[in-house]
């Protein structure tokens, strides 16, 4: 089933049927998939680092990371912190092309970002041409579409590539997850505005983002933010 066909019937679904709590299981609220109840204890990423979103335990200027070495971009919106149970809907969205859970992610990145500094393009990170294949969806893509839409931003799936394929980052550690997207991703817009936002849907080290964001500031980007729906305890 190809993800046109799946948003098709998903949007068939919503009209015949109300939407159902993806969480309990009850009716949503609100037109939303998720209830007023289980919406109270979404884990919520408010007090975090501004850099790279890293949750804190109180308010601070930076985290020791980012005071110590500042990354390639400038400030990260991430709307959860990932636990439960953002960790079970983020990989039925990115893995088994869920697009109810992913059309809540969003929602909240949506309430997220309506606070933050406004870029002038989101760029989704973009897969290999090969795990696009496989998949049928790039994640960060369809996450970036509704939050343009609502928000009036340019979305510009165009503006980078993933030239090298690389192992999944899933299991290496903090150094390794650099190593393996080292130069992995080229610009190819030939003309960019001076602020972006790239869009992904879960940050750990931050090691991918960060690559991109080199690629971005390299072609001449000016700032570059993150915009992520949820961000993983940093790895060493």
């Amino acid at each position: 089933m190809t993800l046109r066909i799946a948003r098709l019937g998903a949007h068939l679904g919503r009209w015949l049927l109300p939407p159902r709590c993806l969480i309990c299981g009850e009716s949503g609220t609100n037109g939303r998939d998720i209830c007023a109840i289980c919406a109270e204890t979404l884990p919520w990423n408010r007090v975090a680092c501004p850099c790279c979103a890293l949750p804190l335990p109180a308010p601070a200027p930076a985290c020791g990371r980012c005071l110590k070495k500042p990354p390639p971009f400038a400030a990260t919106v991430a709307a959860f912190a990932y636990g439960f149970p953002v960790d079970r809907l983020l990989p039925r969205f990115k893995f088994h092309g869920d697009l109810a859970a992913g059309r809540a992610l969003a929602r909240g990145l949506l309430d997220m970002a309506r606070h933050a500094d406004r870029p002038q393009a989101l760029i989704p990170v973009p897969l290999h041409p090969r795990r696009l294949r496989e998949r049928g969806y790039n994640q960060a893509l369809e996450l970036a579409r509704p939050v343009g839409r609502a928000l009036g931003i340019a979305l510009r799936g165009d503006a980078l590539a993933r030239v090298r394929e690389t192992a999944a980052q899933t299991e290496l550690g903090a150094l390794a997850r650099r190593r393996n997207v080292r130069r992995a991703f080229e610009v190819r817009a030939g003309t960019l505005p001076p602020h972006v936002a790239l869009v992904d849907d879960v940050m750990t080290t931050g090691a991918t983002l960060a690559e991109c964001a080199a690629a971005l500031r390299r072609a001449g980007v000016a700032r570059v933010d993150v915009w992520v729906a949820a961000r993983a305890p940093a790895r060493r």
